[in-house]
């Protein structure tokens, strides 16, 4: 009896784990459709949300667009339980300079030592990075 129990936990436990990520990706990839969307309107972009959430056994539950940024909520049911979770994509923001490793591809006309931030040399003369 205490291992039908236990068995019984175990799989309500994991029931209730796999609403989740369902309905987690399914937000996920609902908020990339729509924000990929959102230069088309908000009712085109959440129309595609709802489609790409059909397509994963999902129902979107919310979608907003503001501008190029979509925001969803997907639920997800699996068993007697359901999740609700709320994604939001959009544009990338843009990186800053001395974020850009010097090793990057470079613009045209640029060179890569004019992009690189300036090393210093180390005490011994030599420069950073075991170049001579």
């Amino acid at each position: 009896m205490a291992l039908c129990t236990v068995f019984a936990v175990v799989i309500a436990m994991a029931q209730a784990v796999i609403a989740r990520h369902r309905a987690a990706s399914a937000a996920d990839l609902a908020a990339l459709a729509a924000a990929g969307r959102a230069v088309h309107g908000a009712p085109a972009a959440c129309g595609d949300a709802r489609r790409v959430a059909a397509a994963q056994g999902v129902r979107l539950v919310r979608c907003a667009v503001r501008g190029d940024v979509a925001d969803v909520t997907a639920r997800a049911r699996t068993g007697p339980f359901s999740s609700d979770i709320r994604a939001r994509a959009g544009p990338p923001t843009a990186v800053p300079a001395r974020a850009i490793p010097a090793s990057a591809p470079t613009p045209a006309g640029a060179s890569a030592q004019a992009l690189a931030p300036a090393r210093k040399p180390l005490p011994n003369g030599r420069p950073p990075g075991g170049v001579p």
